[in-house]
């Protein structure tokens, strides 16, 4: 059988082409309707990336064998359910792009039900499956169709690197999609990403942890203006028994689990480390633990409420 990159006389994946360049990587964009798919595309096209929105599974192949002819080294494709029946080739299609020697990356992007359909209300489009369900209750056949796309696109979402966009803006989603795509390609890479608990919960969490019940710099007048990664905060928190406790008994707890996920051939492994305001005691631990794990491998650092804010500023 060919190899994925194979086009006419085309060399095969990491050969070299004449120029000296040849295909690299190749970055899966999926996730729910109305997630910021287009957001995540158009900041890989700004990366460098050459991107196409929508294509058929079926011809994801060809697609990447005429893009290595043209000695393209980096692309991003965008496919969701749009394509639904063509879905059952997609997987497939990514691995015979790993086998021929193609770094693959896969990032679902996903939101909460209740910001899907407030999304879908202020831009007034159409759900892609929306035709599927009856039109007597909108808002109903809206929420039926976004979960008929969640059972759809399940096989994707257990398979890819999951950013939950339901409280980032646009430039945040746009970093943070940089900085997956940017991470050194490895076996597994960590994600650590503090969170609020007055904001929601995470839904692209792997494993998430309550550090609320540690004492709160908030309630320090001098403190509270800042964040878990100024110093006298992290002071503050490290003067305190339990901080070091549970953020030794988190360590503990990823450093057990983590070869197990390697061997499940994870991509990526998110922990979610959530405190009231996601300001001080979740960042801290965020930044804690990221730098115990530095070592190993690639490891990514997301703070959603301090990202937001500075996204706003």
């Amino acid at each position: 059988m060919s190899s994925p990159i194979e086009a006419g006389a085309a060399p095969e994946a990491g050969a070299p082409h004449s120029n000296g360049s040849s295909l690299r990587e190749v970055v899966l964009i999926t996730g729910i309707s109305g997630s910021g798919k287009s957001v995540a595309l158009h900041a890989l096209e700004d990366a460098g990336y050459f991107c196409v929105d929508n294509l058929p599974p079926e011809l994801i192949e060809s697609f990447v064998a005429l893009e290595h002819s043209r000695s393209t080294a980096r692309l991003a494709i965008a496919a969701d359910v749009r394509s639904a029946r063509s879905l059952p080739h997609l997987l497939p299609a990514m691995n015979k792009l790993r086998e021929a020697g193609v770094t693959v990356r896969s990032v679902f992007l996903d939101a909460s039900t209740d910001t899907l359909v407030r999304r879908f209300s202020e831009t007034r489009r159409r759900h892609p499956l929306s035709d599927q369900h009856s039109l007597g209750d909108a808002h109903r056949a809206l929420i039926e169709a976004i979960e008929l796309e969640r059972e759809l696109l399940s096989d994707l979402r257990q398979s890819a690197s999951v950013v939950d966009t339901s409280e980032l803006r646009t430039a945040q989603l746009r970093s943070w999609i940089k900085n997956l795509v940017q991470a050194p390609a490895a076996k597994l890479t960590l994600v650590f990403e503090s969170f609020a608990f007055k904001h929601g919960v995470p839904l692209d969490a792997d494993y998430m942890f309550d550090v609320r019940v540690l004492p709160n710099p908030y309630y320090v007048r001098e403190l509270r203006p800042q964040t878990g990664r100024d110093a006298d905060v992290i002071d503050y928190l490290e003067n305190q028994p339990e901080v070091p406790e549970m953020v030794a008994q988190i360590e503990a707890f990823i450093r057990r689990w983590l070869p197990a996920f390697e061997q499940d051939q994870r991509n990526y492994l998110t922990v979610a480390i959530g405190c009231t305001g996601g300001q001080h005691r979740s960042v801290y631990c965020v930044e804690q633990l990221a730098q115990r794990f530095r070592a190993r491998g690639a490891t990514l650092v997301r703070h959603r409420e301090l990202d937001a804010r500075e996204a706003a500023a």
